[in-house]
């Protein structure tokens, strides 16, 4: 880890910590995206990609001045070109201060001043704009990424043989199409480590290519599979495999991942990254913080 992520570590992350029982801001962790970016040679000032995270909290809970109860699922979410992400941990303890804390008359009114606290909260640390929404239970669900298809649909299992679980782009094969065609694939057997806590993480990753190039699904499994010794946060991962698949492919084509985390602590970030010509529709639903989108049962 970098010494500034180290700082961080030696905080209240990764450590047995008691939930404040009054709103406190301060808990909040801002990471700088460039501690990993730059050593995929991602640029902040010319990034290759657009995108943005997004998060649901499933467990916000505040109380009415009245003392009523008031939880909702919160849909977040802010764009890649921001300087900092916020460390997940910290989140929870930060969104876990509102449990005991008491805002507005009604329930409404509760969730309208916890939305415009969050916001500025997160815009302030992240120095970025930041979309906040709650999600009422009769909201719209859509399933997204209906299109994909699993990898291991073109993979003969029993010829496989994985061996390195440590991020080892080496393993893409690419080879010469005659045509250019778009590829929907999916992996579901993510798993990486959170590089402060340690704590492993489990998610669905979705690639969409059109190109005259063909990447060799088993080889693709097989780098998608050596993330599981890795220790990154769920954003760097998502731009590593962005990273390394584009500097495999031709600039003009079309490149799209997104991964769907599964929750930890009540909590999943789901990362999305596409170069500009590329238009996935299903991302817009996952962007958009007044519907619930999601793919699979572990979401």
């Amino acid at each position: 880890m970098s010494d500034k992520t180290n700082q961080i570590a030696s905080t209240l992350l990764g450590k047995k910590v008691s939930y404040s029982d009054e709103y406190n801001p301060s808990l909040l962790v801002a990471v700088p995206r460039y501690e990993n970016r730059k050593q995929y040679n991602i640029q902040n000032d010319s990034l290759p990609f657009e995108g943005w995270d997004v998060w649901h909290a499933y467990e916000f809970s505040s109380m009415s001045e009245n003392g009523v109860p008031v939880t909702r699922l919160m849909k977040l979410k802010y764009n890649c070109t921001s300087e900092f992400i916020i460390e997940s941990k910290s989140l929870k303890l930060y969104l876990n201060s509102f449990n005991m804390t008491r805002y507005g008359k009604s329930i409404k009114e509760c969730l309208e001043i916890c939305k415009n606290i969050i916001e500025i909260d997160f815009s302030e640390k992240l120095q970025t704009e930041v979309t906040v929404n709650f999600i009422e239970e009769n909201a719209e669900r859509v399933q997204i990424f209906n299109d994909f298809n699993n990898l291991m649909d073109y993979i003969d299992e029993s010829t496989l043989k994985i061996e390195k679980f440590k991020e080892s782009p080496e393993l893409i094969e690419v080879e010469q199409s005659k045509k250019t065609e778009g590829h929907f694939l999916m992996f579901d057997s993510l798993r990486s480590n959170c590089r402060v806590t340690h704590q492993p993480d489990f998610g669905d990753v979705f690639i969409y290519y059109k190109s005259s190039k063909h990447i060799k699904e088993n080889s693709l499994v097989k780098y998608l599979s050596s993330f599981r010794s890795e220790y990154h946060f769920h954003e760097e991962c998502c731009e590593m495999i962005y990273k390394r698949l584009y500097d495999l492919l031709d600039r003009d084509d079309e490149l799209f991942v997104c991964a769907l985390y599964t929750r930890r602590g009540g909590i999943d970030i789901c990362p999305t990254r596409w170069s500009k010509n590329c238009n996935i529709v299903d991302v817009f639903k996952l962007t958009d913080t007044s519907i619930y989108a999601r793919k699979s049962i572990k979401q």
